[in-house]
């Protein structure tokens, strides 16, 4: 595209959850090629092959779960999340996808760069800027999602909290593992898998990107969001070992007293059968 001419680049995040086997993916897509697992994969939404540089639309899927749409309108995007249903086990457990992100970026020839959390304005095309908006939405967007689960689990740790200052403890050894491994999902799907701190491949050798990228990534707050969920999440399983040891010294009384009263049982047994016996 001319650089001289002013044009517009719409993008619309969707948070898929769960991560994507980009791999398999293109195994049912007919694609002959291999990614890596910090490698998206582009496709052209409408024909579902992977996408040349006459396309006017893209769709990049990342291994975290993120989808970008690149210039679709909302009917393409729909028939694009419906077609792929057919090949993602994680679009068809959900019928709506609630987490998105838009932004916008024009290139003006005539205007200062200007960069803000809802749009840009450049003054010349490179397709890095791209790649990296739509690699810094696209976490963006999924760490949104991991935010929401986050905070539905702090409220139920509440209610237990305001139980256990009533003197109630009845949380059975099942719900406390299950609290655990949600706590533990958070972690790994905010630090292994979205792997937030993660720079994209061009900003290690292209100074002008890596600029770029560090704006826009601070303008979303990525690292103070994904430190939030680490934060919360360490709390959580402070909290889980808490109830932990309540429950375990709970079992440990509950036992001492069924011990003693055997014992009591007992001796009750021997005095009747020497007295009576």
């Amino acid at each position: 595209m001319s650089e001289q001419v002013t044009s517009l680049y719409r993008f619309i995040a969707f948070a898929v959850g769960g991560e994507l086997d980009l791999n398999r993916l293109a195994t049912r897509l007919g694609i002959d090629r291999k990614y890596r697992w910090e490698e998206p994969m582009r496709l052209n939404p409408i024909t579902f092959t992977r996408s040349g540089p006459g396309d006017s639309v893209w769709v990049y899927l990342y291994y975290f779960g993120g989808m970008v749409f690149l210039n679709c309108s909302d009917d393409i995007i729909a028939r694009c999340i419906e077609g792929l249903k057919q090949h993602l086990e994680q679009l068809k457990d959900q019928p709506q996808l609630r987490f998105r992100e838009d932004y916008q970026l024009e290139i003006d020839p005539a205007s200062a760069s200007s960069i803000t959390n809802d749009s840009a304005i450049m003054p010349e095309f490179k397709q890095e800027l791209l790649e990296i908006i739509c690699f810094v939405i696209a976490k963006s967007v999924a760490l949104e999602m991991i935010e929401e689960r986050v905070d539905t689990v702090f409220d139920e740790v509440g209610v237990m909290i305001n139980r256990l200052g009533q003197g109630v403890l009845e949380l059975p050894d099942k719900d406390l593992a299950r609290l655990a491994s949600t706590v533990l999902n958070f972690k790994y799907t905010s630090i292994a898998h979205i792997m937030v701190l993660d720079k994209p491949e061009i900003t290690w050798d292209n100074e002008e990107a890596d600029r770029f990228y560090l704006i826009i990534s601070n303008l979303f707050e990525l690292r103070p969001r994904y430190q939030e969920i680490k934060h919360k999440a360490e709390t959580l399983l402070d909290v889980t070992d808490v109830f932990s040891g309540l429950s375990h010294a709970r079992r440990s009384a509950r036992l001492e007293w069924i011990i003693i009263i055997l014992i009591a049982f007992e001796i009750i047994m021997a005095l009747w059968q020497k007295l009576w016996g």
